[in-house]
């Protein structure tokens, strides 16, 4: 999913970079929040485990390969401030050092790879954690489920601005269906190993699971009414 440079044009590629600042400096006030001295090492293995991740691209159809994209899986380790914050340095490294994503696309790919994929993936996988049962195998479900998802919101974030500002000759319901197509089965790769990652960690340190903070409280104990002898 990451844009090159020339492919969305300049004025909307700006007002990519515009939001995509805006939004980062949002998540900077909120990364105050949900960081502290235990926490704060956390999210810099985060970082680098989503860039290293990153690099393993995984067959998804004839031709095509996916790569996590981590936006889901990072917010709900660290909090979604902290992971777009991670997501968004992953892209900066892999642009500059890589040539993986264009500079002036970087707006755009931040959008598309961090921003939106916290904004659908995190709010989800909260919503499941309260519906199912308070296990660590749900945590596991409620995060890979919402990172599958989020995969597919991300592309159609993409072929948003594509109709806004695309410079190919590609007709957009050709965008449209390729991204949705190929970034569903990428989606079903995402969520597998998110699920799998909160697992591992649920398993040893659940209290560095970010969303088991959002689990439905346990049921209070029924207790027996007692009653005086006169």
């Amino acid at each position: 999913m990451h844009a090159p440079d020339g492919f969305i044009d300049a004025p909307i590629s700006i007002a990519a970079g515009a939001v995509a600042v805006g939004g980062l400096a949002i998540c900077l006030r909120g990364a105050r929040r949900e960081l502290d001295e235990r926490t704060a090492p956390l999210a810099g293995l985060v970082a680098v485990y989503v860039f290293a991740v990153q690099m393993l691209n995984f067959p998804v159809a004839a031709g095509t390969s996916g790569h996590l994209l981590g936006g889901t899986l990072a917010a709900v380790l660290v909090g979604p401030f902290t992971g777009a914050l991670c997501v968004a340095v992953v892209l900066l490294v892999q642009a500059v050092l890589l040539a993986d994503g264009g500079l002036t696309a970087l707006g755009v790919n931040i959008i598309d790879m961090s921003l939106a994929t916290v904004l659908i993936g995190f709010p989800l996988a909260v919503l499941l954690i309260r519906l199912l049962p308070r296990t660590r195998a749900a945590t596991a479900v409620a995060a890979g489920v919402a990172a599958g998802i989020s995969v597919v919101g991300a592309s159609l974030t993409f072929v948003g601005l594509y109709a806004l500002g695309g410079t190919t000759d590609v007709a957009l319901g050709t965008v449209a269906a390729a991204m949705v197509g190929v970034h569903a089965l990428i989606g079903i790769g995402e969520g597998l190993i998110t699920a799998v990652t909160v697992a591992a960690i649920a398993a040893t340190r659940p209290d560095l699971v970010y969303l088991n903070r959002f689990r439905r409280p346990e049921p209070a104990a029924a207790t027996t009414p007692v009653t005086q002898e006169a």
